[in-house]
């Protein structure tokens, strides 16, 4: 297409450009995604141009302009139900390393790369950000995430690059020249994702966004936009006139939990046209629940104390109702040996976030929380959640254990639960307006009903949210027929059970922890997270197949081709020396684990 004027108003030229794009638009195939986005970013420009020339703007061209947006706006014959598509899987296999779709992405996809305005519910750890890390591939020019998780934008991006994905962020953290540079770098189109905080295109980025090349909205944790959902936020209410300001990409909205008023109410803000609505399962079978209620004869410091030691050099997060308890449980562990940090709102903002990066970097294995821990957290590798308390609705529950186990592999759940966990909370609900002082009551009332059932926890988890399925049959204690944190405290032992969490025999736990062990001094040495070189599902995956080369090796699950380049050799040298070693045992003790 010809270059839009600059500066000032060619008319003639604007004649030309207008003729050109109304050619386009015509002559558009069905088919021809890129085609269709690239008409659609000029005609954004060319309101962008309107908009600060509107008395010399011929008028003639306006309305010609509207004709061509119209048409921009119908609906394409090509619907989600004909799959993602070939492309699309080339991109999940060549950059992500994964030959199958998770169930939701591929409708997902197919919708967004269809043109269709997209609404996903789907749960944490069912990879919702692949369903617009693919399409940013496939559209050309730069995919908008609008995310509400400062603290989460550098993990996300430091993760695409990883796997040769160009993206950055734009946000209050970045100084002036840094941000400047990277501003420029959007407009020249140098990124194929960017990601920005509400708050920030509310205040000065929405200027700098028009003069770049979007093809596609991705809005996540989009129940922030709803006033019926339970963490609105004002900042994302200025949101709704992204979709014509873009003149009508498409725009994906993505939540974890969402009831149905919540989705229509995002649907509305975000001005999205007959949204293709899709719901992933929230049934999370990697995640073993189990729960104990509370009472005279159980010391739940000490209960939780035996779980952890079952899991040393292992990620968990323990969440807490009270900052007093936070503080109190994290002295405790600490005084038993385990390497614990506090996190909650009363701390410093610059403490929290070094909690948050010793985290992230396997610098601690457990943080003890209030519900203020976990939104800026983008960690695949937690491997248990433990609640002190009783959360104070199931959305809150569902939403804190679904971060772990995020690469798909075993994770445990415990909660601990009783009635003073119900008074607890419509304690603090006594300042809080009536009518929704009774709401939060009924929530809390609610979730200890749920807990106390004696049916499949997963069913009734997933039941809450209008979800039916057969008993989960062994991802928890009622199917299992077990108490596993009775067995953990009544255990008389040295030392944890191997494969405790994976799962894994005897070798293959050996080689898992060598690998783990090798994964930490290659991300000590690119200064990263261990997750970002290969997440524990992968790492898994190797100790059970042990593969001996490079191809093998890369029909692993989330091995792509630069990992299999940059990572490959030293993993495949670390399995062959463990095969060729007498005792892989004792070499595993030799080079320590991973923490």
């Amino acid at each position: 297409m010809s270059a839009i004027p600059a500066t000032g108003l060619d008319i003639n030229q604007l004649h030309v450009l207008v003729e050109e794009l109304e050619t386009r638009v015509a002559n558009l195939d069905d088919t021809d995604v890129q085609g269709r986005s690239a008409c659609q970013s000029l005609l954004a420009r060319l309101r962008s141009l309107w908009s600060t020339n509107k008395e010399t703007f011929p008028t003639e061209l306006i309305s010609r302009l509207k004709v061509v947006a119209t048409a921009l706006k119908q609906p394409r014959r090509i619907g989600p139900e004909a799959g993602a598509g070939a492309p699309a899987r080339a991109v999940l296999a060549e950059t992500f390393g994964y030959s199958e779709f998770r169930a939701g992405q591929e409708p997902l996809i197919a919708g967004v790369l269809s043109g269709s305005d997209c609404i996903g519910v789907m749960p944490t750890g069912a990879g919702k950000s692949l369903t617009y890390q693919i399409p940013a591939r496939l559209l050309g020019g730069t995919t908008l995430v609008i995310s509400p998780l400062i603290a989460l934008m550098k993990d996300q991006v430091d993760a695409l690059t990883s796997v040769g994905v160009r993206a950055t962020y734009l946000n209050s953290s970045l100084d002036s020249s840094e941000r400047s540079d990277r501003v420029r770098n959007l407009i020249a189109g140098s990124y194929e994702l960017v990601y920005a905080a509400p708050e920030g295109i509310d205040a000065w980025l929405g200027d700098v966004l028009t003069r770049a090349d979007i093809r596609l909205v991705a809005v996540d944790e989009a129940h922030c936009i709803s006033q019926w959902g339970h963490d609105f936020r004002p900042a994302y209410r200025n949101l709704a006139g992204l979709k014509s300001r873009f003149g009508g990409i498409p725009v994906l909205a993505l939540t974890a939990t969402a009831t149905q008023d919540v989705i229509h109410d995002i649907g509305e803000q975000l001005g999205m046209r007959a949204p293709l609505e899709v719901r992933g399962s929230f049934f999370r079978p990697n995640l073993s629940l189990h729960g104990k209620p509370k009472g005279p004869n159980l010391k739940v410091r000490d209960a939780i104390l035996a779980l952890v030691r079952e899991r040393p050099d292992e990620s968990g997060i323990v969440y807490c109702q009270t900052r007093k308890s936070v503080e109190s449980l994290t002295t405790f562990l600490e005084r038993k040996g385990i390497r614990a940090l506090p996190y909650h709102a009363g701390m410093e903002i610059e403490t929290r976030n070094r909690v948050q990066d010793a985290f992230r970097r396997d610098e601690v294995d457990v943080v003890v929380a209030t519900v203020a821990f976990g939104m800026g957290i983008d960690k695949p590798n937690i491997r248990f959640v433990i609640h002190r308390d009783m959360p104070r609705s199931v959305e809150a529950y569902y939403q804190e254990i679904g971060r772990a186990g995020r690469d798909g592999a075993p994770s445990d759940c415990f909660i601990f639960y009783g009635w003073s966990d119900v008074k607890s909370a419509e304690y603090m609900l006594q300042e809080v307006d009536a009518e929704t002082a009774d709401r939060q009551k009924r929530k809390v009332r609610h979730m200890l009903r749920l807990v106390e059932r004696e049916e499949c926890r997963h069913r009734a988890i997933v039941g809450h949210f209008g979800e039916t399925i057969e008993n989960c049959g062994e991802s928890c204690d009622r199917c299992l027929g077990i108490d596993r944190i009775e067995e953990a405290r009544n255990r008389r032992r040295k030392g944890p059970r191997l494969g405790v969490t994976t799962g894994l025999d005897p070798a293959a736990e050996a080689r898992f922890v060598a690998l783990r062990a090798l994964r930490k001094t290659i991300a000590a040495e690119r200064g990263i997270p261990a997750y970002l070189v290969f997440n524990d599902a992968t790492l898994q995956s190797m100790a059970i197949e042990n593969p001996e080369s490079e191809v093998a090796l890369a029909e692993i699950a989330g091995v792509g081709p630069k990992k299999l380049a940059d990572y490959g050799p030293a993993f495949l040298r670390e399995l062959g020396e463990l095969k060729n070693s007498e005792s892989p045992l004792v070499s595993v003790d030799e080079r320590g684990k991973d923490s």
